[in-house]
């Protein structure tokens, strides 16, 4: 059975508006008691330079989808911080600038490496379902509610955990206080940020959803109950309020104070709204019992580089090393479009091991050793043709492979969730550093969907997130499976931060926002870069595929999102031609990482356009 970890680190191993609609929510002064000089000694993000896409330089780098919070943790590098300090800085920026994509209302995963230790450490703070919910309540009269009734309800509630998050990672490994590293999302969220077109169109995207909700059409939506406009000075002061609180008085404000009381209220007699939102039954005593884990990482290999990745209950690490393992004693030999007809094929049988086996380790027992072994990942590349597979792929045997096989046995399948229904789209955020140390934050966090539950929580400025999505829903109240909801389980993530390592060395650190699809825009990433040839810049911004063995139409075969780019290329109607089948988006995921290159520099890199681009930058270019 997969142990979870509570206080051990774990060894290194194999590496030889303004234009605001409300001035009472958008203008209001910062309480007594704050810390105005601390904030302010941060000046230097009113005024942020035109983002990046590459730098290259040394003592340290960051890349984000926002050139705010790249900042923030740069200027913490350069005022002794750690990359952990770092992080943690850009992560609360974010909460501000890209609050449909995650917040303190939601929760994450961080894979650090600590250089001087030359160890690695996963954090989880994994959002987790109330004591008090049960499958039922997804279920009134017997009946499955509908998945938008769901998504936008203080059922979909998950006991939020990334202040946790942030502080296990700050108190054992950082250097700063909690108070400090929160400054200059403090400052941000009171001085405000201009809006760019993925802000408004995020909010666009939302719009009924926060029309719907009063806290939330209060703070993101004018008097006339349209987005902001692009250029429009936004401001939170009331975020920048709960942060001060949050700096002062640590984390017990959120999990065992005022803050947390308001979460609950707001949870549990969700603000007015039209038609009403479904309440949920979180209880302070939820928050306060809410704590961060740390987990052994994923550990697999290839092409001869060492790949550190989160394990259970994200999917990412596993479902990843399985496709990568897959993958292994293939070689691309000059011919790009039979290994991404591979690639594709390995995804699709990881994807359906994935769902059949990965779930709250401390709930399931994940058959890990066997999943990850190569005789597995053998058996499975044995069903991969020339051609598409068709029809949705079943889930494997790892069992087999195990030493000592659990005696549960494989969990019933049942459909997930995986879709995006009524419009909306699961959205994150990540986060890559390094400092001057050597040490490396891969970060993914979030608030699930595009909003999140659409719960702005009063007077607190932040959406809630609707994690509990994530469990799979199905139609039949009495099916079983790995990843159904329990009391207290936190539900199965893809999130993949990920770290790529060579005879000791860091060779990348990598990441994506974008539902199931981030394990699928880090694999191809990882793809280009080692079989590909392609500096991670290049491999980065490439046009995307994703293969996640999802059948749209019951009885037909499965599909793959891919970018109109991907689709329209002679490699995308060679794939067709082997009977891939394709649905368009316009873009998959928003990916950041760093490259460590031979000559001591560092690469940081971000989206050069997907989500409107990101911004990378580097301590000293």
């Amino acid at each position: 059975m997969t142990k979870w970890l509570t206080l051990s680190l774990i060894p290194l191993v194999a590496l030889t508006g303004f234009v605001a609609c409300d001035d009472s929510t958008q203008v209001s002064a910062p309480p007594d008691g704050g810390a105005p000089d601390a904030a302010a000694s941060f000046d230097v993000l009113a005024n942020p330079p035109t983002p990046a896409a590459t730098a290259v330089g040394r003592g340290g780098a960051a890349a984000t989808v926002d050139v705010r919070a790249t900042l923030a943790a740069i200027e913490i590098l350069k005022r002794g911080g750690n990359a952990i300090d770092a992080s943690v800085a850009a992560a609360a920026v974010l909460g501000v600038t890209d609050p449909f994509s995650c917040g303190i209302g939601g929760g994450g995963f961080m894979v650090i490496y600590l250089a001087k230790e030359n160890r690695f450490v996963t954090i989880d703070h994994r959002e987790k379902a109330p004591k008090a919910q049960t499958p039922s309540l997804f279920y009134p009269g017997g009946q499955r509610l509908d998945t938008n009734e769901i998504i936008a309800s203080g059922l979909s509630v998950g006991v939020p955990g990334t202040l946790r998050g942030w502080e296990e990672a700050l108190r054992r490994y950082g250097k700063k206080t909690l108070g400090e590293v929160m400054q200059p999302g403090i400052f941000v969220a009171e001085h405000g940020f201009v809006v760019d077109s993925t802000f408004v169109d995020q909010t666009k995207r939302n719009q009924a959803r926060f029309q719907r909700v009063s806290s939330a059409r209060k703070l993101y939506l004018t008097d006339a109950g349209e987005p902001h406009a692009v250029g429009d000075l936004f401001k939170n002061p009331e975020l920048g309020a709960t942060y001060r609180k949050i700096a002062e008085g640590g984390t017990r404000v959120f999990y065992e104070g005022e803050v947390g009381q308001k979460i609950v209220d707001a949870v549990r007699q969700p603000p007015e709204a039209n038609p009403p939102l479904r309440a949920g039954v979180m209880t302070m005593e939820d928050l306060a019992n809410y704590d961060a884990r740390v987990r052994l990482p994923v550990e697999s290999t290839y092409r001869g580089h060492t790949v550190i990745g989160m394990p259970a209950p994200s999917s990412g690490g596993m479902t990843l090393a399985e496709t990568l393992n897959i993958l292994t004693p293939f070689s691309a030999n000059g011919d790009r479009e039979l290994h991404l007809h591979r690639y594709i094929e390995a995804s699709r049988l990881a994807f359906a091991d994935r769902n059949a086996y990965d779930g709250d380790p401390e709930y399931v027992d994940v058959p890990m050793q066997g999943m990850l072994s190569m005789g597995f990942a053998d058996s499975r590349r044995a069903v991969i043709t020339d051609k598409a597979g068709t029809g949705s792929a079943k889930a494997g045997n790892p069992y087999a492979f195990q030493s000592d096989p659990s005696p549960s046995g494989p969990p019933a399948q049942t459909p997930a969730l995986d879709t995006s229904p009524g419009g909306a789209t699961r959205e994150t955020t990540h986060i890559t550093v390094t400092d001057s140390e050597g040490n490396i934050v891969s970060y993914t966090f979030t608030i699930e969907f595009e909003g999140g539950s659409s719960i702005v929580v009063p007077g607190l400025g932040f959406l809630l997130n609707n994690e509990l999505t994530d469990f799979d829903i199905p139609t039949d109240p009495n099916a079983k499976a790995a990843n159904i909801l329990e009391p207290g389980k936190r539900p199965r993530s893809s999130m993949t931060p990920t770290l790529i390592f060579k005879d000791g060395k860091p060779r990348i650190a990598v990441g994506s926002p974008g539902g199931s699809t981030i394990i699928t825009t880090v694999g191809q990433t990882l793809i280009n870069y080692f079989d590909f040839n392609m500096p991670l810049a290049q491999a980065l911004a490439e046009p995307r595929v994703s293969e996640r063995n999802i059948v749209v139409t019951p009885g037909t075969d499965t599909k793959s999102t891919a970018e109109p780019a991907f689709i329209n290329s002679d490699i995308g109607a060679a794939l067709k031609a082997r009977g891939h089948q394709f649905v368009e988006t316009a873009e998959i995921g928003a990916a950041t990482g760093i490259q460590f290159n031979d000559d001591g520099t560092v690469t940081a890199v971000a989206e050069p356009v997907r989500r409107g681009g990101g911004s990378a930058m580097v301590v000293s270019p």
